[in-house]
């Protein structure tokens, strides 16, 4: 049995890179940028009117002058105007070019319009106000976004914005998620007494949209010749496989042993944790297999932890670690990692953790009232309150 930090170490190592494909830049959200983004041309490409008012020439105002006859309107999208006579002023509109031999814009609210004559009504302006000049937030070929960024709906204007209507990002590995077991039947089945309905695989399948991956779903019976044929098709047609059920010491659990006639090697079988200890991880080719324990609380936590991490590493991108606060005293005795479930929140700007305590990794209803999971390591027991532990969330 092996460390967590030792099982990351080795998840990490195996990352795969999948490759690139191009999308439309509106379907890219959510998904890792595979090209560095860099401006066309200036940002905002001209000086750029940044109030509706009045331009001038400022030096007619230093000179004492306080109305100005109007020559013109320059609306945003219009082509540039010219003031022609540097005592007169042209109306603008926010986001319209700076009219030629202007400098300066007077806001509305700051004067008095009359008979096509604009008179201020305040007394002091500053030369250039008002006015968002030409390359002032990034200049042409400077770094927009840098690559193997996550894009969101920022990252999707600054791409509309330079033209970039078709977008390179890390292409999505191809996951299958198998349940296995007699005692699972459909959602929309009654279960017998003895039977239960399948959740943990629709838990799968959401963590992973999350992240923007889609999977295929399969439910295999606990019959071992079945379980041989249809995995070793799984091996060559997907990148993933994320198993949940079937690696523990059950009579029935035969999933280690037929991975490991159908050639996958093992990387390691139980990790020292408290949910999810006999998870399964191994390689074969170029497919992954990771091999969940049937509990729900482990299945989640194992995707959420070690999944997320295999998946990050293989598109390229940083995930930051992120600690939290308990704010209660927890002991646990046994030598392992505890994920904690808990319920996050802020107080006083700090991220905060209180336990929830569920009935064992069994109580699939517990997720619900948690946010996350708080990291306890292995080498402690007793875990006092306002310490600070990495946490990891699935809300």
């Amino acid at each position: 049995m092996i460390s967590v930090t030792e099982a990351l170490q080795i998840v990490l190592s195996t990352a795969q890179n999948f490759g690139v494909e191009e999308l439309p830049f509106i379907k890219s959200v959510g998904r890792i940028l595979k090209e560095e983004l860099r401006a066309d041309r200036d940002f905002p490409p001209f000086n750029r009117v940044s109030m509706d008012g009045i331009a001038i020439d400022y030096a007619s105002f230093k000179k004492g002058q306080r109305s100005f006859a109007i020559e013109g309107i320059q609306a945003a999208g219009s082509v540039q105007l010219t003031l022609k006579n540097e005592q007169h002023c042209i109306e603008v509109m926010t986001g319209a070019m700076l009219p030629n031999q202007t400098n300066t814009v007077i806001r509305y609210e700051d004067l008095i319009l009359e008979n096509g004559v604009a008179t201020l009504s305040v007394d002091t302006i500053t030369k250039g106000q008002n006015i968002h000049a030409k390359g002032k937030d990034r200049k042409k070929n400077d770094v927009l976004i840098n690559e193997n960024t996550k894009i969101s709906a920022a990252e999707i204007g600054v791409l509309a914005t330079v033209g970039k209507s078709v977008v390179k990002v890390a292409k999505q590995p191809k996951v299958l998620i198998i349940s296995t077991g007699d005692e699972l039947v459909a959602v929309d089945e009654m279960p017998m007494d003895h039977q239960i309905r399948r959740s943990n695989v629709f838990s799968l399948v959401s963590l992973l949209e999350r992240i923007q991956i889609s999977s295929d779903i399969a439910h295999l019976t606990d019959d071992r010749l079945i379980l041989k044929k249809k995995i070793e098709i799984y091996l060559q047609e997907y990148d993933v496989l994320l198993f949940s059920g079937a690696v523990s010491k059950g009579k029935f659990d035969f999933l280690p042993e037929i991975l490991n006639e159908l050639g996958v090697e093992k990387l390691f079988h139980k990790v020292a944790q408290r949910p999810g200890k006999p998870f399964f991880y191994g390689t074969k080719e170029d497919c992954t297999v990771f091999g969940f324990p049937g509990n729900p609380i482990s299945t989640f936590v194992n995707c959420r932890l070690y999944f997320y991490s295999w998946y990050y590493k293989s598109v390229g991108l940083q995930s930051d670690d992120e600690t939290a606060i308990l704010t209660e005293k927890i002991s646990f005795k046994p030598n392992l990692t505890y994920f904690l479930q808990v319920k996050l929140s802020y107080r006083y700007g700090h991220l905060t953790a209180t336990p929830i305590i569920g009935n064992g990794s069994g109580d699939l209803a517990s997720l619900v009232n948690a946010d996350g999971f708080i990291f306890l390591p292995e080498d402690q027991t007793v875990f006092e309150k306002g310490g600070a532990y990495k946490v990891i969330r699935y809300r």
